[in-house]
């Protein structure tokens, strides 16, 4: 009786999701989330926006779309394993600390931004993530 070929890790393409270190996959799958939560944002300040704020909500929108927009786009890339993914992803977890602090007084919610900016970044700078990153070919 001959078995069919099984599939390894290392036989796939090494910018494929599947081939990803866990924490890499968290990584971007975290950022990812992030991302779709600002675009989420925004489509609700267009929705508030009123005329007596109209400028202001709507420079809100734009930039909660646009900031949503890289940082899935991001989120993608590092999944791919591009390492100028790294840059966008990191300096998001030092603003939502950033803004964990600033809201300290509702401390669940405080907490919880300051956990996931915490595992975020845990496992942009594991090892297993740092090697990934390098690995990759130039061709690609």
């Amino acid at each position: 009786m001959t078995e069919g070929p099984t599939e390894h890790p290392s036989d796939q393409p090494s910018g494929s999701w599947g081939s990803n270190p866990p924490p890499l996959t968290v990584a971007a799958s975290v950022a990812g989330v992030q991302g779709l939560v600002l675009i989420l944002l925004s489509v609700l300040e267009v929705a508030s926006v009123s005329s007596d704020r109209l400028g202001f909500g709507l420079s809100t929108a734009v930039f909660f779309a646009a900031y949503g927009v890289v940082l899935v786009g991001a989120a993608f890339a590092l999944g791919r394993r591009h390492g100028w993914a790294r840059g966008p992803v990191l300096i998001t977890q030092l603003i939502v600390l950033g803004l964990a602090w600033n809201l300290r007084e509702q401390v669940l919610v405080a907490l919880g931004l300051a956990a996931v900016a915490v595992m975020v970044v845990a496992a942009m700078v594991h090892p297993d993530t740092l090697a990934a990153l390098e690995d990759r070919p130039e061709s690609e």
